[in-house]
């Protein structure tokens, strides 16, 4: 982007996420999540619907006027772990990346599940995603759990259901 184009941009502005914003958070979603590839194989309404309706919800878009410059879908709780924040999603349109976007909505994340009782707040980044992976680092957050995905593929061909009594 030019500099000129730059300076005729509106300051991006954070707000909370409503009802109004989610048919441009999910089709950014989808723009930028493989969702044939996991883990992002669950980026869906029901996705965001279900931080944006949690009790203590913290989903924030970043608006650069009326245009979308990114996301991110919180809430509290983690498995089993009520004290605990979880920062599920977060996406910069292509036109903000590297420019402190997401910095922004995972400040605000944060602050917002802190506040609600989070005692820490826990994100999963795919290991290819090195961009993520250092916004987080940025951002305070440390690798604490490294987990493997194994996955066992149906086979070609169709098979009859075992017999139950065997």
């Amino acid at each position: 982007m030019s500099a000129a184009a730059a300076h005729q941009r509106s300051p991006i502005v954070l707000e909370r996420m409503a009802p109004t914003h989610l048919a441009d958070v999910l089709a950014l979603g989808r723009e930028l999540y493989d969702t044939s590839v996991k883990p992002y194989t669950s980026w869906s309404l029901s996705a965001i619907a279900r931080h944006l309706d949690a009790d203590a919800s913290s989903c924030w878009v970043a608006l650069d006027g009326a245009a979308l410059a990114g996301f991110v879908c919180g809430s509290m709780g983690f498995d089993q772990r009520t004290d605990w924040g979880n920062l599920e999603w977060i996406a910069s349109a292509p036109a903000y990346q590297g420019q402190g976007v997401a910095s922004h909505l995972v400040q605000a994340c944060c602050a917002t599940l802190t506040a609600a009782g989070a005692t820490a707040v826990v994100t999963d980044v795919e290991s290819r995603n090195t961009a993520s992976a250092a916004l987080m680092r940025r951002n305070g957050f440390e690798e604490s759990v490294s987990v493997t995905l194994f996955v066992r593929e149906a086979p070609d061909f169709v098979r009859e259901a075992p017999d139950a009594a065997v």
